[in-house]
């Protein structure tokens, strides 16, 4: 450590009573009073957007942060200064970036939103640097995993479904096309988190978008490089996890976390909370497969509110509740034009919903001119409401050919494509709108009717029927449509094969299904696909939230021990020192902040922490059904009214003209 960090953890230890390191982290971290005295020492601005992804060196001596900016930045945190900022080379946000072991932090393997891995040397150039690239997934690449004291070799997992196993003694780059030399591990559902066991490191943890967590042994699996890969799912399964009311459900893991010694594994839910469980347990073998009832859910899940991308509004310490909106009035000045904007998207979809459900269902598909936006997402098997929110897209719009990267970070953006005019797919269960009737007019709205779809893996739909004119109008674009649903149903269909048999042999298997052992909630995990928890110490653990506050709980009772306003949106990533009593935490905000039990005495505010609390639970239920689209959506949405209403006007005019003529006859 550097002479300057020596200064100031002399002048930390006294502040705390301690002298010795080492009796910090033995008798110190162990006590409530450490954490209730936590007080923001430091903010590193080193970035030009937002922090995705930080993480300590193996002596504590400097941070590596990751951001949208697509920058990497090593940085000192005991004099706050820069040592290096690279250029990644990433076109996309920089989502996870790591230190590989024992190669005296010179080298860096990181990942970003558009699947790509960097391998980086710091001392060699940019040109060289950007050679070193591996373009395997496809889709976003979530996290970087390096393995204990091994210096070559890491793990990767992604949108993709596959966890991938890279050794730089083989090769240093791949941009081969499909490639699937490096799979370790196939999921077939995306691929969101990943930990291996510190003290055991063979043994991997791999959370999925089903809801599940799944630990295998590394020993018992290869890939094709290696000339062992099985492809089988179950085989390395040695344990599988979901908590029991998630295990019908497809709730994302956006975090997994092996505590210091092992034996416990901390695994955090999009849409839900944050749960404990030991792998040795086995006390919850029997998981059901979803009910008829849930089965209809999966196929028609429901949509009861649009957010606009790019609406931070409900995120944030002076974020509110609907209730408390509702009740303070639209006027608040709390409420930004964003956020109106998709108040009243969502708005026209429930009065769309409501009139939908009022009519009665026809026996037979009407007729009807259809404006169809089909949305195609590659953040989830399931997009799932309130949960498909994933830390910075690229948005590729299919109409037109172009790209845009986000500027918003941890938001999951479903890429577009132009609104074809054709008959409505029957994806969906057919279209429900009806042909006008006898009594309608000419000056009548067209009706709107929603379809959300979610089959196939990586893929979502959402619908938008405008029915006016009794007549039927076919399409290219329409027939391409039905082409690519059909695909989705046939991938789907082979996909759920694949899932039931894998369910049988786990059956007949040894393979643990370990119950909760503690749960953890208050905080608000549902707008970003990064968020991570993670222990503190052997007695704490810990959470971003979208509230923007740091949650810290006692390990072993799960009571509430601190609340720290830490971002002005969204905080996503703590990373507590491997040695020292600080808190690194990133977030929305354009920053690192650094957090020290500096306080003189507690200061854990618990009537504040149960307002915070209580919000949260109620935007929660908010946000479970609530889904991101882009602005674009809105946009062509109205233009695709627009064009109906134009062609109805022209339609009327020559109808109005042929039956003058048919008079004069």
């Amino acid at each position: 450590m550097s002479c300057s960090g020596n200064l100031i953890w002399d002048v930390r230890k006294r502040a705390i009573g301690c002298t010795d390191p080492y009796a910090v982290r033995t008798n110190y971290l162990g006590r409530r009073e450490f954490v209730q005295r936590l007080k923001l020492e430091a903010v590193l601005n080193v970035h030009d957007g937002c922090v995705n992804t930080i993480s300590w060196n193996e002596t504590g001596e400097y941070i590596l942060s990751g951001s949208d900016d697509t920058n990497l930045v090593i940085t000192n945190p005991y004099n706050r200064k820069v040592k290096t900022t690279i250029r990644s080379g990433h076109r996309a946000n920089v989502f996870s970036a790591k230190f590989m072991p024992h190669t005296n932090d010179q080298q860096i393997v990181s990942c970003s939103g558009d699947g790509i891995i960097f391998y980086t040397h710091t001392e060699k150039s940019q040109e060289i640097n950007r050679q070193c690239q591996f373009t395997c997934h496809y889709g976003t690449a979530y996290e970087i995993m390096t393995v204990p004291n091994d210096p070559y070799t890491f793990l990767s997992c992604g949108e993709d479904g596959t966890v991938r196993w890279f050794d730089l003694r083989m090769k240093t780059s791949c941009t081969k096309e499909d490639c699937k030399d490096d799979i370790l591990i196939n999921c077939r559902r995306a691929a969101t988190s990943i930990s291996i066991c510190p003290l055991v490191p063979y043994y991997l943890a791999v959370g999925c978008s089903d809801s599940s967590v799944r630990i295998y042994d590394r020993r018992m699996l290869g890939t094709r490089a290696t000339g062992n890969y099985t492809g089988r799912g179950t085989t390395g399964m040695c344990v599988r996890f979901a908590p029991a009311h998630l295990s019908t459900k497809s709730c994302r893991v956006t975090s997994l976390c092996y505590s210091e010694d092992g034996q416990e594994v901390l695994v955090s839910y999009s849409s839900d909370y944050i749960y404990l469980f030991n792998p040795k347990d086995d006390q919850a073998r029997e998981l059901k497969g979803p009910s008829e009832e849930r089965r209809e859910e999966l196929r028609q899940p429901p949509v009861k509110r649009l957010r606009l991308r790019g609406d931070w509004s409900d995120t944030g310490p002076r974020a509110r509740p609907e209730s408390e909106r509702e009740r303070d009035g639209e006027q608040s000045p709390n409420v930004s034009l964003m956020q109106r904007m998709s108040d009243m998207l969502s708005r026209w979809f429930e009065e769309a919903s409501e009139a939908q459900s009022s009519r009665a269902r026809p026996q037979t598909r009407p007729r009807g001119k259809t404006a169809l936006l089909s949305f195609t997402s590659h953040v989830s098997s399931v997009f799932p409401p309130g949960g498909a929110e994933a830390a910075g897209r690229v948005i590729s719009d299919q109409s037109s050919g172009v790209s845009e990267a986000s500027p918003d970070t941890t938001e999951t953006v479903p890429s577009t494509s132009a609104p074809s005019l054709g008959t409505s797919s029957g994806n969906s269960g057919g279209s429900s709108s009806t042909p006008p009737g006898p009594g309608r007019t000419g000056t009548a709205e067209p009706v709107l009717s929603l379809h959300y779809s979610t089959e196939g893996t990586t893929t979502s739909t959402i619908k938008l029927d405008f029915t006016d004119e009794c007549f039927h109008e076919h399409c290219s674009a329409c027939s391409v449509f039905h082409r690519r649903s059909a695909a989705a149903r046939i991938q789907e269909l082979f996909r759920r094969r694949k899932e039931r048999r894998e369910m049988e042999e786990s059956e007949t298997q040894n393979i643990r299904r370990p119950s909760v052992k503690m749960m953890y909630k208050g905080h608000r995990n549902s707008r970003t696909m990064i968020k991570e928890s993670c222990f503190w110490g052997n007695n704490f653990v810990m959470s971003g939230s979208d509230c923007g506050h740091i949650f810290i709980w006692d390990r072993h009772t799960g009571e509430h021990l601190m609340l720290l306003e830490a971002d002005n949106h969204v905080v996503n990533c703590l990373q507590p020192h491997p040695y020292d009593p600080i808190l690194a935490s990133s977030g929305i905000d354009y920053n690192i902040k650094l957090w020290s039990p500096l306080e003189q005495s507690p200061s854990f505010n618990r009537v504040l922490a149960e307002e915070v609390i209580a919000r949260n639970e109620l935007m929660l239920e908010e946000t479970r059904n609530t889904i991101t689209v882009p602005a674009s959506f809105m946009l062509r949405m109205l233009a695709s009214l627009n064009h109906i209403r134009t062609d109805r006007v022209e339609g009327d005019r020559s109808e109005g003209s042929g039956q003058e003529n048919e008079d004069e006859q």
